[in-house]
C-alpha cells in the first residue's frame, strides 16, 4: 500500500494547484494529451520507492569520492605520480568535503533550501568538476583543486539524503539511515574490487562517475518526500551551535567523533598493513592479491553492519548498539597487531568482524541527532556532525603512516582503539541523560 502523501513536498505542491506531479496530463488540442491519458505512469510516491531511489541516487553521487581512490594506481604507474601528490589528490575531497559542510551548517542551507534541488545543483557541479579532470594534466595543481570542488559538492549530498530519508520515519530510523550507509558502504569497496580484477583505463573510471552523478542529479526529482517534512526555517546563524549547547546532542556527536576516528583511517591503510603483513607471513605466494580481496572483504562487509546495526538499535535501543559495536572494533584496533605476519586464514576473521562492527554504528549516530534535534533543523544538526567527524578523518589517516613509521606496520592501527573507547564513554553518559527517552522511540 502506498503511503500518505505530504502537502509539502514538490508533488503535494503541485496536487495543491489541482492536481498531482504524477497525473496524466490533461488532453491538448494536438491530441497528444488524449493519447497519453489513458496511460498510467507508476506511482513513485510509496515509502519503499522513495527510499530505494534515494540510495540509487546517494550511490551514483557519491561515486564521485570513490573514484580518485580507484585511479591513483594508475596514475603513478602512468605519470609518476608522487605519493605526496597522491595523497593530497585523495585528501582534498575530504577538506572539501569539511569545508562545504561548515558552510552549509553555517547558512542553514540543509534546512532552508529544497533538498531536491539542492541535492541535484551540488550532483551536477560534482560531476561537472570530476569530468574536467579528464581533460587535465595528472600532475596538475588544478586536480587537487577539482577535487576539493567535489567535496564541497558533496556536502549537498550526503546530509541531505539524510534528511530527506527521515521524512519517512516510522519507528524504523535506524533502518533507514542504516540502509543509506550501508549501499555507500558497498561503493567504498567497489574501487578495490576494480583494482583486484585489474582496474580501469583511468579516464574511463573518471567519465563513468561523473555520469553516475549527472544521472542521480536528475534521478532525485522522482524521490517522494514523506509527511515528516518539515517547511524551511528562516536563516540564523545560531542555529548551527545547538549540536554544541544541547547536551544530548553534543554527547551523540561527542560518540560519533570517537567512531570517525576510527573508521577512516581502517579504510585507507587496511590494504597497506595487510600487504606489509602477508609479505611476511610464511607461504604466502601473492601477497598483492591476498591483500586486495581481504581489504575489500573488510571494506564490504560494513553493509552488512549497518543494515543488522540499524535493524538491532531499533529494536534494542541506539546507545545499546553503538556502545557494543565500538567496543568490539576497539578492541580489533588492539588485537590487529597480534596477527600482524601470519596467514590470511587468521587475519580474514579478525578484520571481517572489525568491518562489520566499524560501520555496524555509523547510522545510529546520524539516527540519534535526528531524534535529537529539533525537527525543524534536522539538516543543519546531520551537516555540522559531519563537518566535523570527516575532519577527524584526514587526521588520523595522516596519523597511520606517521605510527608506522615510528613503531613499525605492526602496531600501526592500536591508537585508534582511543577513539571508540571514548565514544562509548559518551554514548554511555547520553543514555543516563533524559533527553534519551526520544531514541528509538524509548529504546535507548
Amino acid at each position: 500500500m502506498s503511503e500518505p502523501r505530504d502537502e509539502t513536498t514538490e508533488e503535494g505542491s503541485e496536487r495543491s494547484a489541482g492536481r498531482s506531479y504524477f497525473d496524466p496530463p490533461r488532453p491538448s488540442r494536438f491530441g497528444l494529451g488524449r493519447r497519453l491519458a489513458g496511460l498510467r505512469l507508476p506511482d513513485l510516491s510509496g515509502k519503499k520507492t522513495a527510499i530505494s531511489l534515494l540510495i540509487l541516487c546517494q550511490v551514483l553521487a557519491l561515486s564521485l569520492w570513490f573514484s580518485s581512490t580507484a585511479v591513483i594506481p594508475e596514475l603513478k604507474a602512468a605519470y609518476g605520480l608522487t605519493d605526496d601528490r597522491a595523497s593530497l589528490i585523495s585528501s582534498m575531497v575530504s577538506f572539501g568535503f569539511v569545508a562545504g559542510t561548515l558552510l552549509s551548517a553555517l547558512f542553514g542551507l540543509a534546512d532552508r533550501w529544497r533538498p531536491t534541488r539542492l541535492f541535484a545543483a551540488s550532483a551536477f557541479a560534482a560531476a561537472g568538476a570530476n569530468l574536467i579532470i579528464v581533460f587535465v594534466d595528472p600532475n596538475s595543481p588544478a586536480v587537487p583543486m577539482l577535487r576539493f570542488i567535489v567535496g564541497m559538492a558533496m556536502a549537498g549530498i550526503y546530509p541531505v539524503g539524510m534528511k530527506m530519508a527521515a521524512t519517512w520515519v516510522r519507528g524504523d530510523m535506524g533502518l533507514l539511515v542504516g540502509s543509506l550507509v550501508g549501499a555507500l558502504t558497498l561503493g567504498s569497496a567497489a574501487p578495490h574490487l576494480i583494482n583486484l580484477s585489474g582496474g580501469l583505463d583511468w579516464r574511463l573510471t573518471m567519465l563513468i562517475a561523473s555520469g553516475a552523478a549527472l544521472a542521480s542529479a536528475g534521478l532525485i526529482f522522482l524521490v517522494a518526500l514523506g509527511p515528516g517534512q518539515k517547511p524551511p526555517v528562516p536563516f540564523q546563524p545560531h542555529f548551527a551551535l545547538q549540536a554544541w549547547t544541547r547536551p544530548a546532542l553534543r554527547l551523540a556527536n561527542f560518540g560519533y567523533f570517537g567512531h570517525m576516528w576510527e573508521l577512516y583511517a581502517l579504510w585507507s591503510w587496511a590494504g597497506v598493513f595487510l600487504l606489509e603483513s602477508f609479505r611476511r607471513a610464511p607461504g604466502i605466494a601473492n601477497a598483492e592479491a591476498w591483500a586486495l580481496g581481504l581489504t575489500f572483504a573488510t571494506v564490504a562487509s560494513g553493509a552488512l553492519g549497518s543494515v543488522v546495526g540499524g535493524l538491532f538499535a531499533d529494536r534494542m535501543g541506539r546507545t545499546t548498539l553503538t556502545m557494543l559495536a565500538m567496543g568490539i572494533s576497539g578492541s580489533c584496533a588492539l588485537l590487529s597487531g597480534f596477527v600482524f605476519g601470519m596467514g590470511p586464514w587468521i587475519a580474514a576473521p579478525l578484520f571481517i568482524v572489525w568491518g562489520i562492527s566499524v560501520v555496524a554504528d555509523s547510522a545510529q549516530f546520524s539516527a540519534s541527532v535526528m531524534e535529537l534535534a529539533d525537527p525543524y533543523l534536522i539538516g543543519t544538526m546531520v551537516t555540522v556532525q559531519t563537518c566535523v567527524g570527516f575532519l577527524l578523518t584526514v587526521l588520523t589517516i595522516h596519523l597511520v603512516p606517521v605510527f608506522a613509521d615510528w613503531i613499525g606496520w605492526q602496531w600501526s592501527f592500536a591508537f585508534l582503539a582511543a577513539g571508540p573507547y571514548l565514544g562509548v564513554i559518551a554514548m554511555y553518559r547520553l543514555r543516563r541523560h533524559k533527553d534519551s527517552v526520544r531514541l528509538a522511540g524509548g529504546r535507548r
